[in-house]
C-alpha cells in the first residue's frame, strides 16, 4: 500500500468515519482509532476537541490541502458576504480537483489533485494543472482526448461509489462537466456529516 493511500485510511480511523464513503475503508471492519491505542474507552470531548476534529475532517476530505492553505480559504470565506460555513463550503467545491473527483473523472480526491497537475484536464479548453485553481460558474472542465482512455478514469466512471451532483452538467459522453452554480452545504453529497459552523467558531476562537 502507498504512503498515500495509508495516509488516507488512517484519517478514517482517526476520525472513526468512512469519510469518502469507500468499500475499501478500513472503518468498515475495525471502527476504533489507530495505534496501540486506538481501542481505548473515549473520554468527552471538549468544545475546542469538537472544533478542531470538524477542521480536520473538512480538511482531510478534500485530501492534500496544507493547513496554510485551508487556513487561508477559511479567511476568503469569513471576508465574503453571507454566511461564512456556506461561503467555505462553496470555495472548497470550487477548487479545480474537488470538482475532478465529484465530475468521477479519477476514483479518489487524492487522485484527483495528481490528475490535474499532470495535465490531464482543461478548464475552457486552456490547460490547468493547478489543484487549487477556482473554477467559475459556467466554466468547462473537460479531460483532454488522448487521457480518456486510461485505467484510472475508467474506474471510475464505472464505479457506483458515488453520484454525480446536481450543480455540475453532464456532457460529452462523460468526458466534460459544467460548473452550473455554487453548491450549499445540503447540496454536496458528503458521505459523512461534515460541520463548518464548528470550523468557523475554530478559527474564530
Amino acid at each position: 500500500m502507498s504512503k498515500r493511500h495509508s495516509a488516507k485510511y488512517k484519517l478514517d480511523r482517526a476520525m472513526g468515519e468512512n469519510l469518502w464513503g469507500r468499500a475499501k475503508s478500513p472503518v468498515n471492519k475495525r471502527s476504533y482509532g489507530p495505534g496501540q491505542h486506538g481501542q481505548r474507552r473515549k473520554s468527552k470531548v471538549s468544545d475546542f476537541g469538537l472544533q478542531l476534529k470538524a477542521k480536520q475532517k473538512l480538511k482531510g476530505y478534500y485530501g492534500n490541502i496544507t493547513e496554510k492553505q485551508f487556513a487561508a480559504t477559511y479567511a476568503e470565506a469569513a471576508r465574503r458576504k453571507g454566511n461564512t460555513s456556506e461561503n467555505l463550503i462553496g470555495l472548497l467545491e470550487s477548487r479545480l480537483d474537488a470538482i475532478v473527483y465529484r465530475a468521477k473523472f479519477v476514483p479518489t480526491v487524492w487522485a484527483a489533485r495528481q490528475f490535474v497537475s499532470h495535465g490531464h484536464v482543461t478548464v475552457n479548453g486552456k490547460k490547468v494543472d493547478i489543484g487549487s485553481y477556482r473554477v467559475k460558474v459556467g466554466d468547462v472542465i473537460e479531460v483532454k482526448e488522448k487521457s480518456r482512455n486510461m485505467a484510472l478514469v475508467l474506474e471510475a466512471q464505472q464505479s457506483g461509489e458515488r453520484d454525480l451532483p446536481d450543480y455540475l452538467e453532464l456532457g460529452d459522453r462523460g468526458f466534460s462537466v459544467r460548473y452550473g452554480r455554487v453548491p450549499e452545504l445540503s447540496d454536496v453529497p458528503y458521505p459523512v456529516k461534515m460541520e463548518p459552523n464548528l470550523v468557523v467558531e475554530y478559527y474564530s476562537s
